[in-house]
């Protein structure tokens, strides 16, 4: 305890000191001796606040050091080795022996690295820096050094992390009442380990103080209060993330289905062309732009709807448009085609499923609370579901071509008695809505591996989001897709996956009993209203 003391102490006077450059002397006994001297010794370079002593300790805890009679030698990589003082150049005799750590001296080691970086000026050592610290065993010889660290540091976040460690090893103190403003302070945090901590204190004993424990208790629940809300927040954007994945996945059935009533059981495999047009265009990327591979999602995207579109306008001018009006017919048809398509796919890339890396600035998350992340990929995902939502409603109501799809669907005879080419409509109102199914698969790519059964997982939804949404209503589509997304979520918390699809499916089909037309009925007028 004493060494320990002494180390916290000389560490707390190092950011004061001129950095100095390590001798030869200072070098041999922190590498040579016993453990005490050298203990002693690291104190006293570190007290210094020699600049080399990080990097030397870390090439002593590397077993890169070598003990050469009166000299000190750092092996490198390539086998060659350098002076540890000069850091000149210098022949590596065959007698070198390595030094002998033990337990102690590897705790010392990395608890001066630790403690001379959180007084570094670069912001990133004093974040590893803390880091490192918090995964050490503090007790009270570290707290004079972390005192001095939360007074010197200007990050905030850094500086809230240091106040949590100082807390922490305050609650070991002797005196009540330094416990009791550390539980006040540590109840405020909200982390998962935090709250661990307190309660492994309330539930061992160890705490004698009636009116700590009190405070022990009510910040145990504070934090519980604090995860909680974490807790409904992750689910409440997991089930936005589902629904949003659903929403893209659903838009094309809108057009295919709703506005055209074609029942296309190959939607899934068009969504599975976009995800592969995707891994091709990494695959460029990777093999002739490396320096952009960041950008490769934006040539995907269009790369992927412009390949879904034109095997959907294939499928359309080959099969489907012999079959308008014959629903039972276009879905054993389109089904056989979907099993074309996969089968294309495994005999391409084969049956495995093959990877494709988010780039850079879709990697990580945001952390708003202690157990509260968000991807950046999920939150792309539900910004370019709305994006793209936002441009197939500006399609459909403010463009000529939107206007001749509506006009054909509501009164094909009629479009093609003012001049509208009713075949050529056709066409182009089913590749957008395989374009769009292209667009799902690249977002999908993103959050999961890309394989020829990609799409299965996602059709059934899919109707059955264009079905209780409403056939051919974008809001209905986009309520349903959400909706259903949060509830199975929220299903899925108590019942398991397999439950909560099964009570969605039973919802849904009520739902539709009671109300055939779904959630928004086609506006317009018939003979027989």
């Amino acid at each position: 305890m004493l060494i320990r003391l002494l180390l916290a102490a000389a560490l707390l006077c190092a950011a004061a000191l001129p950095a100095r450059a390590l001798d030869a002397a200072d070098a041999l006994a922190i590498a040579a001796g016993d453990t005490d001297a050298r203990i002693e010794a690291l104190n006293r370079v570190a007290a210094a606040g020699d600049a080399a002593l990080p990097a030397y300790a870390q090439a002593l805890l590397d077993g890169a050091v070598r003990v050469a009679g009166e000299r000190v030698l750092i092996v490198k990589d390539d086998g060659s080795a350098v002076d540890a003082a000069t850091g000149a150049p210098a022949a590596l005799p065959d007698d070198a022996e390595e030094p002998l750590l033990n337990n102690r001296l590897r705790g010392a080691l990395q608890g001066a690295q630790a403690a001379l970086a959180l007084f570094s000026r670069d912001l990133a050592q004093r974040r590893d820096a803390v880091a490192g610290f918090s995964k050490l065993s503090l007790d009270a010889a570290q707290l004079p050094l972390i005192e001095r660290a939360v007074g010197a540091e200007t990050d905030a976040e850094l500086k809230a992390q240091l106040g949590r460690m100082r807390a922490t090893l305050l609650l070991a103190v002797n005196d009540p009442a330094q416990r009791l403003a550390a539980v006040d302070a540590l109840a405020a945090s909200g982390q998962p380990a935090v709250r661990a901590l307190l309660q492994e204190r309330l539930n061992s004993g160890a705490e004698t103080d009636a009116q700590v424990r009190v405070a022990l208790q009510r910040a145990v629940t504070a934090i519980e209060r604090k995860l909680a809300w974490g807790e409904r927040l992750g689910l409440l954007f997991t089930g936005l993330s589902l629904g949003s994945v659903l929403l893209l996945a659903a838009l094309g059935l809108a057009i295919t289905y709703g506005l055209m009533g074609v029942i296309n059981m190959a939607h899934g495999e068009l969504m599975m062309i976009g995800a592969y047009a995707t891994y091709v265009v990494q695959g460029l990327f990777r093999q002739y732009l490396p320096a952009a591979f960041d950008a490769y999602v934006l040539v995907a995207i269009p790369v992927a709807f412009l390949a879904a579109a034109l095997v959907g306008a294939a499928m359309e001018r080959s099969i489907i448009r012999w079959l308008y009006g014959r629903p039972l017919e276009t879905l054993l048809a389109t089904w056989g085609l979907s099993l074309v398509l996969i089968q294309a796919m495994r005999s391409i890339f084969g049956a495995q499923n093959v990877p494709v890396e988010n780039p850079g600035w879709l990697s990580g998350g945001v952390a708003p609370l202690a157990n509260l992340v968000l991807p950046y990929n999920r939150i792309a995902i539900i910004v370019f579901a709305f994006l793209v939502l936002a441009a197939v409603a500006l399609l459909i109501a403010r463009t000529r071509l939107g206007l001749f799809v509506r006009g054909v669907t509501q009164n094909r005879r009629m479009a093609a008695c003012v001049g509208v080419n009713t075949a050529r409509i056709d066409t182009l109102a089913f590749s957008l809505g395989a374009g769009i199914a292209g667009l799902a698969g690249c977002a999908l790519s993103q959050i999961g591996n890309v394989g020829p059964d990609l799409g299965q997982s996602y059709i059934v939804d899919s109707f059955l989001v264009v079905v209780l949404g409403g056939v051919g209503q974008l809001a209905g589509t986009v309520i349903a897709a959400l909706g259903l997304g949060v509830l199975n979520k929220l299903l899925e918390g108590f019942a398991g996956a397999v439950l909560a699809k099964i009570m969605v499916l039973v919802f849904i089909v009520v739902f539709i009993q009671k109300r055939p037309q779904g959630l928004f009925a086609m506006k317009g007028r018939s003979a027989e209203a």
